[in-house]
C-alpha cells in the first residue's frame, strides 16, 4: 500500500491461521516519524519508519514528550491481548504531548498546548454516557478506537507498505499520535510530562481503582497484590482514602521496599496471602486489590478479606483462564468487582491527579526507575518484564 490508502496485509495469532483484514488507509500525504512497531507476537520490537497522516474532523495531532512502557503493552506483544488481533500494531498508550496541529471542529484544544492522552474519550451519546457513566461507553467511536480505528474503520498510519493499527488508538511509542478531541487533557505548560504521562494509565488506574471502584473508607484495611507501577499507585490511592493499614504483597522484595516508599504499613512475600493476611488482621481485610492479572492470586486476595469484604481485580486474567471462587466466599457477603482504567472520567479525574501531584500528596518521580529513548524501548520492555523496574519511560526530544 502507499502511505496514502489502499489495504495492507495484517496478522492475526487469534484463530490460527494468518487473516487478512481489510482497513482503509488515509489518502492524503503524511509525514514520517520514529517508532518502534509489533510485527510479530513474542518478538522485538521493531524501529522503524511510520508514515503519520494529518487529524482530521475531532482530531488532534500530539507531538509525544514521553510515554510509559505499561504491563498491558506486554501483554500485547505476547499476543494475549483482546483488543491486538492485527499486525503491525504501534504499541503505547500511557503518554502526554504537545498539540502540533488540529483537525477541522476541534475547540478543546490548540497548538501548543500540553496535553495528557487519556486512554478513553467517551461519545458523550451512549446509554452509559447519558447515564453519567462515561468510564463504560459503548459508542461506536469508542469501541473502534479501542481495537485501533477510527468510527469509520480507517487508521492514520502506515509503514513499508502496509496499514498500522495504533494500539487503543493511540500509539504512543512514536514521534506523534492523531488522536480524537476527547482523549487530550489539557495541562499547565510548566507541568514535567514525562511524570504527567505516568497518570495517563498507571495512575490513574490504581488510585482510581481506590477512589472510584471501591470507594475506600477511612480507618479501614487494605491488601494490594503486585507491586509494580499499577499497584504502587494502588497503595498510594490508599493512603489517600485514609486506609489505616496497608499491606503489600509480592513475590519480589524490592518491590515491597518500594511500596513501603509510597506508604504501605506491612509488606508480605506473597504465599497463603489468607493466612499470612490473617495475622496481620484478625478476620481478614476490608478491601483486597490484585494487580497481577493472575486467576488464582485473585482467588487468595478474595479469601483474604473479611465477610462483607470487598475484592477489585484491577489486573486481567488472560483470555480464556478460569476463574475458580468457592461459593461460600460470596456467601459469606464477600464482593468481587472488576475495573476499567480505574473507572475514570479522564477530564475530571487526570486535573485531579494533578493538582495532587502539585500539592505533594501523589509521587510521581518515584514511579519512574529509568528515562530512556524509543531506540532503547526493547531494554526498557526487558525490565519491566523482569519486574526491575517500577516504569521504564521513554522520553522524547
Amino acid at each position: 500500500m502507499a502511505a496514502g490508502g489502499g489495504h495492507g496485509p495484517a496478522r492475526t495469532r487469534y484463530g490460527g491461521r494468518a487473516a487478512q483484514v481489510t482497513v482503509t488507509g488515509n489518502d492524503t500525504a503524511g509525514t514520517t516519524m520514529r517508532a518502534a512497531l509489533l510485527r510479530e507476537f513474542g518478538a522485538p520490537l521493531e524501529l522503524a519508519e511510520v508514515t503519520i497522516q494529518e487529524p482530521r474532523a475531532g482530531e488532534v495531532l500530539v507531538r509525544v514528550a514521553a510515554s510509559g512502557i505499561c504491563g498491558s503493552d506486554l501483554k500485547a506483544i505476547d499476543g494475549k491481548s483482546p483488543v491486538v488481533a492485527h499486525l503491525p500494531c504501534l504499541l503505547g498508550h500511557e503518554s502526554a504531548g504537545v498539540v502540533e496541529r488540529t483537525g477541522p471542529g476541534v475547540t478543546g484544544v490548540r497548538p501548543g498546548d500540553h496535553v495528557i492522552i487519556a486512554m478513553n474519550g467517551p461519545c458523550g451519546h451512549c446509554r452509559n454516557c447519558a447515564r453519567t457513566k462515561p468510564h463504560l461507553c459503548v459508542g461506536q467511536t469508542r469501541m473502534s478506537t479501542v481495537m485501533g480505528l477510527t468510527a469509520d474503520g480507517t487508521t492514520r498510519l502506515s509503514a513499508g507498505g502496509e496499514v498500522v493499527r495504533p494500539y487503543i488508538g493511540i500509539g504512543s511509542f512514536a514521534e506523534k499520535v492523531v488522536v480524537g478531541e476527547a482523549m487530550c487533557v489539557k495541562v499547565a505548560p510548566d507541568a514535567p510530562l514525562d511524570l504527567l504521562a505516568l497518570t495517563a494509565c498507571g495512575v490513574v488506574t490504581g488510585v482510581g481503582a481506590v477512589l472510584n471502584t471501591a470507594r475506600v473508607e477511612p480507618g479501614t484495611d487494605v491488601l494490594v497484590v503486585g507491586c509494580g507501577g499499577v499497584g504502587l499507585n494502588v497503595v498510594q490511592g490508599a493512603v489517600l482514602a485514609g486506609a489505616t493499614t496497608i499491606i503489600a504483597a509480592d513475590v519480589v522484595g524490592s518491590k515491597l521496599r518500594l511500596a513501603e516508599e509510597f506508604g504501605a504499613t506491612h509488606t508480605l512475600l506473597a504465599d497463603d496471602l489468607p493466612k499470612q493476611v490473617g495475622e496481620i488482621v484478625r478476620g481478614g481485610v476490608d478491601y483486597a486489590f490484585d494487580v497481577t492479572g493472575i486467576a488464582a492470586v485473585l482467588t487468595q486476595a478474595l479469601a483474604a478479606t473479611r465477610s462483607g469484604g470487598t475484592t477489585v481485580m484491577v489486573g486481567s486474567p488472560a483470555a480464556g483462564e478460569d476463574l475458580r471462587i468457592p461459593p461460600g466466599q460470596l456467601f459469606a457477603s464477600r464482593r468481587l468487582m472488576g475495573t476499567q482504567g480505574g473507572d475514570a472520567v479522564p477530564a475530571r479525574d487526570l486535573p485531579m491527579l494533578v493538582d495532587l501531584y502539585r500539592r505533594g500528596r501523589l509521587n510521581l518521580e518515584g514511579l519512574v526507575s529509568e528515562r530512556i529513548p524509543v531506540e532503547a524501548v526493547n531494554e526498557g520492555i526487558a525490565h519491566v518484564r523482569a519486574g526491575a523496574v517500577a516504569r521504564s519511560v521513554i522520553v522524547f526530544d
